[in-house]
């Protein structure tokens, strides 16, 4: 593990794997840089992949107050050790975050997504308010548990599976970053999807979902594709919102390639 240093002063724990053109590659929410590591080690054949824990997660510092701005920044101090320039992927809200430093004229080459979670429908920004308000009060409270339970029922799973999920080991880990869900809540800034922003990307983008997920998935990925200058839509089947790394880091190494 090295740390790279944001412009704060934020020092990002990151990992290095492989030889080859810099690819970073940047996670969702409840996520640290160990569930990158499979899909790193599948594209380490042919490029140096960086793996990095974003901010408040993991070995990664966190310097208050929080902004979108500082975690661009944070991207920037890992493409810098990279070389100065490189390809991005993102996944999920790290996707949205990946597409917003990208518009912001960060030196990235080539953008890829997975499913980020934007949503065409305008009375899904009522439900999106919601939840952010519900959130900002959980944290406020210091009700951690809460706080990753309703970001969990936000994204669709059962409430039996998240009784299961509280007596696991692992559930202290959830908790631990629990208050970076509201950073992630930031970066999707409603939810909507932001064409004006996408308009200014300039950069080749490709958009995958996977085809065996919700069809607003899909809906919203062409949606995305269309708003971008230089941007490509592909259907990755079989695959969910859990992409498998085995199935999607060809499509990744075609594309970086």
């Amino acid at each position: 593990m090295k740390k790279a240093v944001s412009r704060d002063g934020t020092a990002i724990a990151f990992e290095r794997f492989g030889d080859g053109p810099p690819l970073v590659l940047v996670n969702g929410a409840n996520c640290t840089r160990g569930t990158d590591v499979p899909l790193a080690t599948g594209l380490a054949a042919d490029h140096t992949v960086y793996v990095y824990d974003r901010r408040g997660r993991g070995d990664s510092g966190d310097t208050a107050p929080y902004a979108v701005d500082r975690e661009m920044e944070d991207l920037a101090a890992v493409i810098e050790v990279a070389g100065g320039t490189a390809g991005v992927y993102g996944i999920s809200s790290g996707g949205a975050l990946v597409l917003q430093a990208a518009a912001s004229g960060l030196p990235i080459s080539r953008v890829a997504v997975y499913e980020v979670p934007y949503s065409t429908d305008p009375a899904e920004r009522t439900a999106a308010d919601e939840y952010s308000a519900e959130l900002s009060r959980r944290l406020a409270g210091d009700d951690r548990g809460g706080a990753a339970e309703l970001f969990l029922r936000r994204v669709g799973m059962p409430p039996e599976a998240i009784a299961g999920m509280r007596q696991a080991p692992f559930w202290k880990d959830l908790e631990s970053i629990a208050p970076t869900l509201a950073y992630d809540d930031a970066v999707m800034a409603g939810g909507q999807v932001p064409t004006d922003r996408l308009a200014q990307i300039s950069v080749p983008v490709l958009v995958v979902c996977g085809g065996a997920g919700p069809e607003w998935f899909r809906d919203t990925g062409r949606a995305v594709a269309a708003a971008l200058p230089h941007g490509r839509y592909e259907t990755l089947d079989g695959q969910d919102h859990r992409v498998d790394p085995a199935a999607l880091a060809p499509v990744l190494a075609r594309f970086f390639g």
